[in-house]
């Protein structure tokens, strides 16, 4: 029993119901509310049209089924293995690799929890920088971009370099030492 001025506190907002509510709506959660107004419920109908609303109605009778909802857990899993493990080959070939991997996580975020939160994490994050940079002067942004593109430049060569075993810092200089022309050749 517990009595007044006893050790037990009160909930929270965030342990409440409606607090648990908002912060898994804020977290791309679908939670249903009691009480909640028509137009609230058309406007999340209206939300569903379209290819989303139709892929969302599909995977929601997939499963409706005990079977497809295993199979469908299966399927995710692999598809986004597939996708993750592509992403990860292409990081340090050129290509677009980070973009493969959050894809993949994306393909995941439909099926399993943990790969939503870490996609949200990871959303979360770029935004934070994105509005950090955006926030910085025009110098600091040109420098920021040329240090990533001077990164992006070793990658490719060290990529090249060592999985193919094309140099192409020395091919560029062997080039020009024999095709120079006026402005590169002995005469210049």
């Amino acid at each position: 029993m517990v009595t007044r001025g006893s050790s037990v506190t009160s909930r929270t907002t965030a342990e409440s119901p409606k607090g648990a509510a908002r912060a898994a709506e804020s977290r791309g959660y679908e939670v249903p509310v009691e009480g909640r107004s028509q137009g609230a419920l058309m406007e999340q109908r209206r939300r569903r049209r379209g290819w989303r609303g139709r892929l969302h109605t599909t995977l929601d009778l997939i499963r409706a089924n005990p079977t497809g909802r295993v199979a469908l857990k299966i399927f995710i899993g692999i598809l986004g293995a597939i996708v993750v493990t592509v992403g990860v080959a292409l990081i340090p070939l050129p290509g677009p690799g980070w973009l493969l991997v959050i894809a993949g996580l994306g393909v995941w975020a439909v099926e399993f929890h943990w790969a939503r939160r870490l996609l949200a994490f990871t959303r979360r994050h770029v935004n934070s920088w994105t509005r950090w940079v955006k926030m910085r002067s025009l110098g600091v942004r040109f420098v920021l971009g040329a240090v990533g593109l001077a990164f992006v430049s070793v990658v490719v060569w060290l990529s090249l370099k060592y999985s193919f075993g094309i140099d192409v810092v020395a091919e560029a200089l062997h080039y020009l030492a024999t095709h120079g022309g006026p402005v590169f050749g002995p005469g210049g």
